[in-house]
This record gives structure tokens, C-alpha cells and sequence, in this order.
């Protein structure tokens, strides 16, 4: 068997001693390692396999370490770990302990910036090179940036930025005409246009070449050559967005051309000013299922090589439950609108969108523009209702505060993916928003314990003529079914457990016992305690109860349902009857329910009350399946029952 080129890779310059067609060779191996590691460990597929070519000309083009290139996003950077001296380890792949998804410093000197979230890498890279400047460096500066990147706000502010700023700078656009949704607006319209000129191309080349005849008369010539020119691109591509900010503009060249990449990318080294590279490529390039379906594939979890089909029944989720209840909603009353990010199908919003074409909004990647667009919406009496993942919304914070809060505007916050959501890390785990959201005034915060009780919070929030954030996880319902479910009522937690009190007559209790034999209330209060759970945690608090009958110990179970308002006074009733009580949250500690049941402590002056608060820290949780993280960070079952607290 013949020796693979890509055992012959261990760092970057390997790929200075190939040629074109050992390079494409390497490319097709590199497909098979990615597709055959993704089909084990799930991951960014799609995005991959697109930029399998265009990595292979990057790091042949330029010098890494000392060339530093900054991805965007960063999800599809499998095929530059791979060529970083990373490719034994791609078994690991978001996995705990292994190599990560994304982009991490720690991890690589060849990653020279963490990333997980989009349009952020010509901010970045514009630091790094105006730093280069001002040390008298030279080394070259790229940030990767896709066409779905490219809508962000973010993104189009360092545009304006670099090129009013003259600095040496090259930014490769990966164009494969799709985000995670399909890409909205003006920007791709725009890219689109630039794609199907090709008479552009044909008739620039044909004038440069009647140019280079003319006699040369100096500058003159030359002021006309450009005004020839500029007016070409003017006529054939209106709308020269790039150029006219100060920014030159190369291709577009086909991105899975690995000698034309090449090509392209040393013309850009050559430029003394800002330059972008408009690179066409296929979004799942090389494996049919991915091509035929790259929203699919954009994130997937382990899948059948063959078929592309996942190995993971497709149960119902909390996404689909909301989607499909909103459209419920939408039927019996007009003025529901829905607006999402670039995450239609992720947010369950398709049949949405589908069945209400002229009432949903697909933004983009601007999560910002989402949340101020609902705020003019709601002015305007219609009820819009937003669903972005936690993470994303940590982009949007000012404006839920400055054009949905202090405007009491009865705009839905819908908060998906909150809590851990595992193998993609840092940049995704949603343990912040109830502490975010919490301080901020006029915000209604809930949570449900299950698939009934998002529809129940839903359509109490539509009916709620003020802002409300509804928060829910990844994934399904535990398997714990709820039969319970008291009506919504605003800032009214759930009892699902409650301790009867005995009553005391003349000197006995009920059951005829004399003081003597009964213990006393300090042993009483041992033997009780209260539970205070919110969210997909009320089904671990479930767990919870059962367990500690067998240590005897009898316990009320609070569904708190509210983070904002909090029931206190359902909650300091059970507190003073058992002076002993435990909260678990799928977020940080600081400033969620563990600091609200505290403060409720605190301003009662309910004394000697034992309390232990399981939550996650303040720090940034590392990528690992959420079974892993919850053992870690002490939120299983096992460890909250085995806690001191219980002695």
C-alpha cells in the first residue's frame, strides 16, 4: 500500500516540497480523515470540507507561525489542525481532554487567536497588523472571514476601519453563498453580482491588454488607465463596495483550485495596503450527503459514512416544541412576528417560516439589528417574538437593555441552547444569560422544567405586556415526566413536594405522642430540607427527592419557574419550616438562583440555615460531553446526594 501524503505533513513547510498534484492528492486524504473522524465524534462538517483546498494553499503560501491568521468563526479550522501538527489527535476532537473544535492558543502556537463566535477576525487581524506596525515587523497578517461572517455589523465596522487605515492587511473571503441558514441581504445579493459577472473579468483583461500597447506618456496614460478601469467595474459590478471603502479587491477565483489560490494569494502578499480575496468555494465539497445538504451537516453529531444518516435517533427537542407552538400561536393571532439570526432550522423556526412567510425575519448574522428591529415591531403593536442561542445573545445585551427594557416593549426573548451544551466549549456553553439578564430591570425571567411547560411559559409571555426572556437547553426532555402543572402565574414558583406540618395540641402532637418522645426541633429540621430548582435542573431535583428517602430525610421540592420575579415568599415559608436547602442551576452561580434564594435568607433574617448552592463556577467551561461537565462540576446526581449537606 502505498504511502500516504499526508503521513509526510507534520508541520505547515512539508507543503513547500509538494507539487499541485501531490497537493490536490492530499486534499482528497485530508476529506477522508475529516469525514471518517466527524463520523465518530460529530462536529462542523460541512464547513470543512469547503475549505480543504483553500487551507492547504494558505500554509503554502504563507510562513506560520510567524504569519498569523485569524478564523472566523472558527469551526472550520479541522483541515488547519490538521496541518498544524495536530492530526493523531483528531480522535479526540471535542472530546474531553482532547483537541477542541475551535481555535485555541493554548493548544497550538499555530492558532494565534481564539475564536468561536462570527465576524470578528478583521477586528482582530487589524490589531495584529497595526501591532506589527508600530513594532517594525513584517510578517503577514490574514483573517479568514465567510460570506454568512461578512452580514455580522461587526464585521463591516473593521472594513471601514482598515481600509481608511492603509494598513497591510489580507482578508480572504470564503464564499460558499451559506451560512448555517441560508445567507439574507444585501451583502450577499451583492456577492452574488460579483460571481456572474464574468464579462467583468473578460473585459478588464481585454482593456489592461489595449492599455499595455499605448505609448507610455507618464502619468497621464496612467490617471486614465485607472479612470478606465474603475469605470468598468463601476458599469459591470455596481456598487464596487470594497474598493470604494479603500479596499482592494482580488478574484473572484475558485477556491478549490489549489494552484489559482496560490496564485491569487501571492498577488495579495505584494499589495503595501489592504487587500481582500474573493475565493468561490462548495460548502460539503467532496462528500455528496454534505453537498446535497450542508445545513445538515453544518454541525452534526456521529454519523453512517454511507448514508450520511445520523446514528442518533431524532427525538423531540425543546427547540421543535417552541417552533411548533409559536405557530399555534401565530394562527389565532396576526400580530406574532418572528425573528431569528441565521438560525432558522436551529431554533425550530422553519414551519414558521414556512406557513408565514411576510411574518418571519431572518437578519442574518446580527444579533444587535435582530433585537432593535423587534423593539420597532413592538412600538409598533405587533408582538414579536426573537429566538437566539444563549451565547449569541451576549452580542445583543446592550440593546435589550437601551431598545427593549428601558422601553418596557413586550418583545419574547426566546434563549435556546441554554445551560452546558458540551463538545463546542467556551465560546458556547449558555451558563450567563440568567445572571446577565438578571440585573437588568423590567425583564421577566423564566425557565420550564419540560416540553408542557415552554408551551405553557410561550403563551404566557405573548399575553405579557412586557419584555420577557424564556430560557430552555439543548436537546430533549430527561426522562422524568412532569404530571403536574399548576397555570403560569407571573412570579409564582411550583411546589411539586410539599412537607405537611404537624400541629401541636396541648402538649402532644397529632399522633398522640408526648413532648418527651418527640425529637427536638433541631432534629427535626435535620431530617427536612428544601430543594429549589430551575429549568431542566427541577427534573435533576426530582432524582434528588427520591434518593434522600432513603436517608430519611423528607424534602420540598420548588419548580421556582420565575428567576425574575422570584417567588419569595413561597420560598421563605419552605426555608423557615426546614432550615436546610440546596439550589441546582444550569448557569454560573453569580447572580442566578443560588444569589437569589441568599438574598431572600438575608433580607428574612432566617437563621441557622444550612445552604448549598450547585451551579457552575466563575470561570469558562472547557469542551466535554454535558454528562462529563455536570460530573466535573458536581451538578450529577451522585455528587449533590453524597454532598456534606445531607450529614
Amino acid at each position: 500500500m502505498a504511502e500516504k501524503i499526508l503521513d509526510q505533513i507534520n508541520e505547515p513547510k512539508d507543503l513547500k516540497n509538494l507539487n499541485y498534484a501531490q497537493k490536490n492528492k492530499l486534499a482528497e486524504e485530508i476529506r477522508e480523515e475529516i469525514i471518517s473522524t466527524v463520523s465518530k465524534t460529530g462536529g462542523h462538517l460541512a464547513s470543512n470540507l469547503g475549505v480543504t483546498e483553500l487551507t492547504i494553499a494558505i500554509h503554502s503560501v504563507f510562513n506560520m507561525p510567524e504569519d498569523k491568521i485569524v478564523w472566523d468563526v472558527g469551526h472550520q479550522t479541522y483541515v488547519h489542525k490538521i496541518l498544524t501538527g495536530r492530526k493523531d489527535k483528531m480522535n479526540t476532537l471535542r472530546q474531553l481532554d482532547g483537541i477542541a473544535g475551535f481555535p485555541k492558543s493554548k493548544e497550538s502556537e499555530y492558532d494565534s487567536f481564539n475564536t468561536g463566535h462570527s465576524s470578528t477576525s478583521i477586528s482582530v487581524a487589524l490589531g495584529m497588523a497595526r501591532a506589527r506596525d508600530l513594532k517594525k515587523e513584517n510578517n503577514n497578517v490574514v483573517a479568514v472571514i465567510g460570506d454568512g461572517a461578512l452580514t455580522g455589523g461587526m464585521a463591516l465596522e473593521a472594513l471601514n476601519d482598515a481600509g481608511n487605515s492603509e494598513t497591510r492587511l489580507i482578508i480572504v473571503l470564503n464564499d460558499n453563498e451559506m451560512s448555517i441558514s441560508k445567507n439574507v441581504g444585501g451583502i450577499s445579493t451583492f456577492l452574488t453580482r460579483i460571481r456572474t459577472k464574468k464579462f467583468y473579468k473578460k473585459s478588464n483583461n481585454y482593456v489592461r491588454k489595449v492599455l499595455e500597447k499605448v505609448p507610455k506618456f507618464g502619468p497621464f496614460v496612467i490617471r486614465i488607465a485607472r479612470k478606465v478601469k474603475y469605470s468598468l467595474k463601476q458599469l459591470m459590478i455596481p456598487n464596487m463596495f470594497f474598493e470604494d471603502i479603500g479596499i482592494k479587491y482580488l478574484g473572484p477565483v475558485d477556491g478549490h483550485d489549489i494552484e489559482r489560490v496560490e496564485w491569487i494569494l501571492n498577488l495579495a502578499k505584494k499589495e503595501t495596503g489592504p487587500v481582500l480575496v474573493h475565493i468561490i468555494t462548495k460548502k460539503g465539497k467532496g462528500y455528496k450527503p454534505a453537498e446535497d445538504n450542508p445545513d445538515k451537516f453544518h454541525s452534526t453529531s456521529s454519523f453512517d459514512i454511507e448514508t450520511g444518516k445520523s446514528k442518533k435517533e431524532k427525538k423531540k427537542d425543546y427547540s421543535q416544541v417552541f417552533g411548533d407552538k409559536l405557530v399555534k400561536l401565530a394562527k389565532n393571532n396576526k400580530n406574532i412576528v418572528a425573528i431569528t439570526a441565521a438560525m432558522a432550522d436551529g431554533t425550530g423556526l422553519s414551519e414558521f417560516k414556512k406557513q408565514f412567510p411576510n411574518r418571519f425575519f431572518d437578519v442574518g448574522i446580527a444579533e444587535q439589528h435582530a433585537i432593535t428591529m423587534a423593539g420597532g415591531l413592538a412600538k409598533s403593536g405587533l408582538k414579536p417574538v426573537v429566538s437566539i442561542y444563549s451565547s449569541f445573545y451576549q452580542r445583543a445585551y446592550d440593546q435589550v437593555i437601551h431598545d427593549i427594557c428601558i422601553q418596557n416593549l413586550p418583545v419574547v426573548l426566546c434563549v435556546d441552547r441554554a445551560g452546558i451544551v458540551g463538545n463546542d466549549g467556551e465560546t458556547h456553553q449558555g451558563i450567563y444569560d440568567l445572571s446577565f439578564f438578571n440585573i437588568i430591570p423590567n425583564l421577566t425571567i423564566m425557565a420550564p422544567k419540560d416540553f408542557e411547560e415552554l408551551e405553557q411559559m410561550l403563551e404566557f409571555a405573548i399575553n405579557l405586556n412586557s419584555p420577557v426572556v424564556i430560557r430552555y437547553p439543548r436537546g430533549g426532555e430527561d426522562t422524568i415526566k412532569f404530571e403536574k402543572h399548576n397555570k403560569i402565574e407571573l412570579g409564582k414558583a411550583e411546589i411539586l413536594n410539599e412537607i405537611e406540618e404537624k400541629k401541636q395540641i396541648s402538649g402532644k402532637d397529632e399522633n398522640n405522642n408526648t413532648e418527651e418522645t418527640k425529637k427536638t426541633d433541631t432534629e427535626k429540621q435535620t431530617n427536612k430540607a428544601t430543594i429549589i430548582v430551575i429549568g431542566k435542573m427541577v427534573a435533576r431535583g426530582r432524582n434528588i427527592l427520591e434518593k434522600l428517602k432513603e436517608k430519611n430525610i423528607e424534602a420540598e421540592l420548588i419548580n421556582a419557574r420565575f428567576l425574575k420575579p422570584i417567588d419569595e415568599e413561597t420560598i421563605k415559608k419552605s426555608i423557615e419550616k426546614t432550615r436546610r436547602v440546596i439550589t441546582i442551576e444550569d448557569n454560573i452561580i453569580k447572580g442566578g438562583l443560588a444569589d437569589e434564594v441568599m438574598h431572600i435568607i438575608t433580607k428574612n433574617e432566617i437563621k441557622d440555615v444550612k445552604i448549598k448552592c450547585f451551579g457552575y463556577p466563575d470561570e469558562f467551561i472547557r469542551h466535554g460531553s454535558v454528562e462529563d461537565l455536570e460530573k466535573i462540576y458536581g451538578l450529577d446526581d451522585e455528587t449533590i446526594i453524597q454532598d456534606k449537606i445531607w450529614e
